[in-house]
């Protein structure tokens, strides 16, 4: 495997995603639980599955919202969108629904057999940032990483209590800095996976 991402065929990348929707913040910095919206688990597993992620968690403990997220995997998987897209049933292969941090930790180190490298990304700069490159250099060289990416107002700080490093954020030339989160995660996923000549 070449460390660049650039050599023969699809790599096999230890790489995953985590939409969290609890805990995360308000616009007062409250910690509450975000809603799931339709347009992030598509976005975000089209954009997953074009880069080559293993596997999008949505992190909820909300039962009408797990609840949600079932009925739209079921629709696209074994439904009329099944044969209606099957690219959009292939992008939605990759995801899983975590109750809590604690679940989602123990499912991917439980898959990797290694606790992976957990990094959070956030719309404003924090300490124990690492850049893009360096991530994208671990990534091919196999070791397994897990990026989180919050809804709402961004994650609560409880969440970057556990995490081992923070990516740079997402920034432009102007002042205004309120990316969608499919957004964000489709610009980290082009920054750390893409193909460039």
């Amino acid at each position: 495997m070449q460390e660049d991402g650039q050599g023969e065929g699809q790599p096999s990348l230890r790489l995953d995603l985590a939409l969290i929707h609890y805990p995360v913040c308000n616009k007062n910095g409250e910690t509450i639980g975000s809603a799931v919206t339709n347009l992030d688990l598509h976005d975000i597993a089209r954009a997953g599955r074009t880069f080559g992620i293993d596997t999008l968690y949505i992190v909820t403990p909300f039962a009408d919202q797990q609840a949600l997220v079932r009925d739209i995997l079921e629709h696209w998987q074994t439904g009329h969108g099944a044969t209606y897209n099957p690219q959009r049933k292939e992008a939605l292969s990759l995801v899983r629904l975590c109750h809590d941090l604690t679940e989602l930790y123990e499912l991917v180190q439980a898959k990797w057999q290694q606790r992976p490298t957990v990094l959070a990304t956030s719309a404003k700069a924090q300490a124990s940032q690492l850049d893009f490159a360096q991530v994208r250099r671990r990534i091919f060289a196999g070791e397994p990483h897990l990026i989180l990416f919050g809804t709402g107002w961004g994650m609560a700080p409880e969440v970057f209590a556990d995490v081992d490093a923070l990516l740079p954020p997402i920034a432009g030339f102007g002042e205004y800095n309120h990316l969608s989160v499919r957004s964000a995660a489709a610009i980290v996923l082009d920054r750390v996976l893409g193909k460039y000549d």
